[in-house]
């Protein structure tokens, strides 16, 4: 039990820095910093756009508009922070119950 555990949250540990990437990459985007001209560059942010965006999309629907700001991936790490941990207390709590 503990396996699948460590793999799921794991898997949660990953796609968290994905999004932090992929919001890293839309400020350099955005900035002008990178260009997605390059090929290299649009496959990455394609990849991490169509990962991210089906769990964004709904958030920034939900989310009040901020004008020019998009918090939707700080209110989704805050959420898979928040999974990831009660995880960890369901676990000990069913440890502690066998």
């Amino acid at each position: 039990m503990q396996s699948l555990l460590i793999l799921i949250t794991q898997v949660i540990q990953l796609y968290i820095w994905i999004v932090i990437i992929g919001a890293v990459l839309s400020w350099l985007i955005a900035f002008n910093v990178i260009n997605t001209q390059n090929r290299f560059v649009y496959t990455v942010v394609d990849i991490i756009y169509r990962v991210t965006e089906p769990v964004l999309g709904p958030l920034r629907r939900i989310l009040p508009d901020l004008g020019g700001i998009d918090i939707s991936p700080v209110v989704l790490l805050l959420l898979l922070y928040f999974l990831q941990n009660l995880i960890w207390e369901l676990y000990g709590s069913f440890q502690a119950a066998v």
